[in-house]
């Protein structure tokens, strides 16, 4: 009876280690795989010189009695001024949940916003994840070790940058530089469709992918989720920012955030408008409206 129990035991322990390989091997699968779709899938962003900030005044584009006006009655986002990036890669789209997930099973973590009924309405695999500014860091950092290559979150000026496909007199990051529901943006009864939660009052998040993406292929920069971004906030900053590769200030209370989430005004989905939130902001209803993409600051072979 007792060779019985231990060879039984042994055996269910083999079961177990059997079983236990095989999950291994699933999700190192899965994790390879997301490897080589994030790095297949970055768009270089050639480097050059933009007037970052509120481009009203100079806008080319505006006419008549719109002509020489600001966008944006906000002061955060002046003066107007000449800043100059290197080239770098960023990620098409926000990092999804089917992303992170992949990252906090490898990692050990606990999978994020799936605790309450309200979270997993707006939890589908292909919609932004939510997360707070040191969740957002620490994926880039994951993927850096990976990957060997610097990924990191964005600077504000390389995502308004981008936003403005290389820095031109673009206000909205959308296929049309508009916003045009149906055309450059969903509409109420398209992102009801598309997720699970069948929503019809704007807030839902919605595919990363759902609309066509800005002239230099990036998608949602402006709608779908603020975005974290490297940058310490300053309201001011601009009045002394760095022409060079600006990185923000050394310190501050709050990070910047570029975009907006669903349900919110069209006038904050501006390319060159500046939000600001606690960078381990813990109400998890409102941390689902931070998503975040990843850059990479080097050549890529």
């Amino acid at each position: 009876m007792k060779y019985a129990v231990v060879l039984t035991a042994l055996s269910a322990l083999g079961m177990s280690a059997c079983n236990y390989g095989n999950a291994d091997e699933g999700n190192q699968h899965s994790i390879d795989t997301l490897i080589q779709q994030t790095k297949n899938a970055l768009v270089r962003v050639e480097g050059g010189s933009f007037q970052m900030g509120d481009f009203g005044p100079i806008d080319p584009n505006l006419t008549g009695r719109n002509k020489g006006l600001p966008y944006s009655a906000e002061q955060d986002n002046k003066p107007l001024h000449k800043v100059t990036l290197d080239t770098f890669y960023m990620s098409p789209t926000k990092v999804t949940y089917a992303d992170y997930d992949i990252y906090t099973q490898a990692t050990g973590k606990e999978k994020i916003n799936n605790t309450s009924k309200y979270e997993m309405r707006f939890r589908q695999d292909n919609v932004p994840a939510g997360v707070n500014w040191h969740q957002a860091k620490k994926y880039c950092g994951w993927l850096a070790e990976k990957t060997s290559l610097p990924f990191t979150l964005p600077t504000e000026a390389q995502w308004e940058y981008a936003a403005r496909s290389g820095g031109q007199f673009i206000p909205y990051g959308t296929s049309t530089g508009t916003l045009e529901k149906g055309k450059s943006i969903p509409t109420s009864e398209e992102v009801r469709d598309a997720t699970n939660a069948g929503d019809s009052s704007g807030l839902a998040p919605y595919p990363v992918d759902m609309y066509p993406p800005n002239p230099i292929g990036l998608y949602q920069m402006g709608d779908n989720g603020y975005e974290w971004v490297s940058d310490w906030y300053l309201h001011n900053y601009y009045n002394n920012s760095p022409q060079k590769n600006p990185r923000g200030p050394d310190e501050g209370n709050e990070k910047v955030v570029r975009g907006i989430s669903p349900g919110q005004g069209w006038g904050g989905k501006l390319t060159m408008e500046r939000y600001h939130a606690p960078p381990n902001i813990g109400d998890k209803f409102l941390q689902a409206e931070f998503s975040f993409r990843c850059v990479v600051n080097s050549e890529i072979d």
